[in-house]
């Protein structure tokens, strides 16, 4: 089987330590910013031979997978065609003090990962990653079957999407909780319950059911 290779849109805390744990995986890996390059020369040393900088257009094109992990403000800046058909894990949050307001993300008509599957209507978008401060992707690892392993949330309207999530999960040391459609994604949003904490499966299994919508919460 030919090595995946992961195409990372946004080089931020969360995009640098995702393209650690995939090569350490031994994924490929081609890692883009918005600032170009060679201002990412530093982490593509420190990744080693698997990994390379591009421009977004270019990892895109390269992407067998790729990993949107941007401010939300700049989703309209992610490449369209070179994705086309493409699995797009988006770890994208919604901070309106960062990313302005967005309408209709604040009368919750749709979620942030609806707003990325719009904007790229024939790739199979998965939330994954949303939830998780960069340094617990390390930090928190651990091998499948441990006691009170660490799981995260996705959410995706496509099975084999979602598949794909849920094997990365695991190989990067975390278990999987499937939210359901991309509809769902909310429930793990800013201010939800499981948000940013460390959580086992079952645990966050109640923070889903437990979340209310903005509009809901006094």
């Amino acid at each position: 089987m030919s090595m995946t290779t992961l195409g990372i849109i946004g080089a931020g805390h969360i995009g640098s330590q995702v393209a650690r744990q995939a090569v350490a995986n031994g994924y490929d890996v081609v890692i883009s910013n918005s600032r170009g390059p060679e201002t990412l020369a530093e982490l593509v040393a420190e990744l080693g031979p698997r990994a390379r900088a591009a421009t977004a257009v270019e990892a895109a094109q390269a992407a067998d997978v790729a990993v949107v992990t941007i401010p939300l403000r700049n989703y309209r800046q992610v490449p369209v065609e070179p994705l086309a058909g493409k699995i797009v894990l988006d770890t994208n949050n919604y901070y309106p003090q960062r990313d302005g307001v967005i309408p209709e993300l604040e009368d919750e008509s749709t979620t942030t990962a609806e707003l990325l599957q719009a904007h790229l209507p024939t790739s199979k978008v998965v939330k994954a990653f949303n939830h998780i401060m960069a340094s617990a992707i390390a930090d928190d690892a651990l091998p499948a079957g441990t006691p009170d392993r660490r799981a995260l949330v996705i959410a995706g309207d496509d099975a084999e999407a979602k598949e794909f999530a849920t094997r990365l999960y695991d190989q990067f040391g975390f278990d999987t909780v499937d939210a359901g459609p991309l509809s769902e994604g909310w429930r793990i949003q800013r201010d939800t319950p499981g948000y940013v904490s460390r959580r086992t499966a079952e645990e966050l299994r109640a923070d889903l059911a437990a979340a209310k919508r903005y509009r809901d919460t006094p």
